[in-house]
């Protein structure tokens, strides 16, 4: 088509060794990840001991700084959330709430939390921390939330269309919406192009940009209240990179690119990834 042109060929560095396409839609200013798997066949992309979000594990140098990150991460997602609701009963939604930590650190907040996470490894764990997730929203139809969080899930999401019709009507009139998504005009996505591990084809089937992403939620009647940026991501996102394009987890390569992407981005505003806030129109 006109409007599409190939970006970028990318393999899946984690499961089938499969290679696949980055097709940049210019007028949205998207990638798309091309061919996309069926909803049948994408949970084989996922069944891999790697997928951190599924696990708590921390065996790997990357596990190791994922759940050092994941900790610190925690704090300040619950201060966002905090920042964004004042009233005294206050109910949050985490689409793609893997393991439940972050619902568990809202509920010690005094946030009446839900979630929704389709892994039933990751739902099992979560159920030990004394948090029920839901398979899909269709249980919570007639609720309403002050905030709903999806933090690196949009991505994932087949139908991000009707993903974003249900984050619509879930919401509150004078909700939030905090959605969290890489960034594919980033410095450190530039770097190492095809190796980059925020592609992570097939699982990703959707990349970003900050034009691409505004004007998706404003096609859906939402308007943008703020954008923050993941200072964590470049560095742990290189890490992983590193060890896609040689094999090996090169610590001290990552750090360093990991900080020229945030050192560039200062003046670029293009991070690694974003947080996106965002509310009704």
């Amino acid at each position: 088509m006109q409007n599409q042109q190939l970006f970028l060929t990318c393999k899946d560095f984690t499961v089938s060794k499969e290679e696949f396409q980055l097709v940049w839609n210019k007028e949205k200013d998207i990638l798309i990840t091309t061919p996309q798997p069926s909803p049948l066949e994408l949970p084989k992309y996922y069944q891999t001991e790697d997928y951190i979000s599924h696990t708590d594990a921390s065996k790997s140098i990357s596990d190791k700084l994922y759940q050092t990150v994941k900790s610190v991460m925690l704090k300040k997602k619950v201060k966002l959330i905090n920042a964004l609701s004042k009233k005294s009963t206050k109910r949050l939604l985490d689409i793609g709430a893997g393991t439940g930590d972050f619902l568990l650190s809202a509920k010690k907040e005094n946030w009446e939390v839900e979630g929704i996470e389709p892994n039933d490894k990751a739902k099992q764990l979560a159920k030990a921390k004394g948090i029920s997730l839901h398979l899909t929203t269709e249980e919570l139809k007639n609720k309403n939330f002050e905030v709903i969080t999806m933090w690196h899930v949009l991505e994932h999401v087949p139908d991000v269309k009707k993903q974003l019709q249900e984050l619509h009507s879930l919401l509150s009139n004078d909700g939030h919406v905090v959605i969290a998504v890489p960034n594919f005009k980033s410095f450190d996505a530039n770097y190492y192009q095809e190796f980059w591990a925020a592609y992570d084809v097939p699982k990703h089937l959707w990349h970003f940009s900050q034009k691409g992403i505004k004007r998706l939620f404003k096609e859906n009647q939402f308007k943008l209240v703020k954008t923050k940026p993941l200072y964590f991501d470049s560095f742990y996102v290189s890490l992983l990179s590193e060890k896609n394009k040689t094999g090996k987890s090169n610590l001290i390569k990552a750090f360093f690119l990991g900080l020229k992407s945030n050192l560039k981005a200062r003046s670029s505003t293009e991070y690694s990834s974003l947080i996106y806030i965002f509310k009704k129109e």
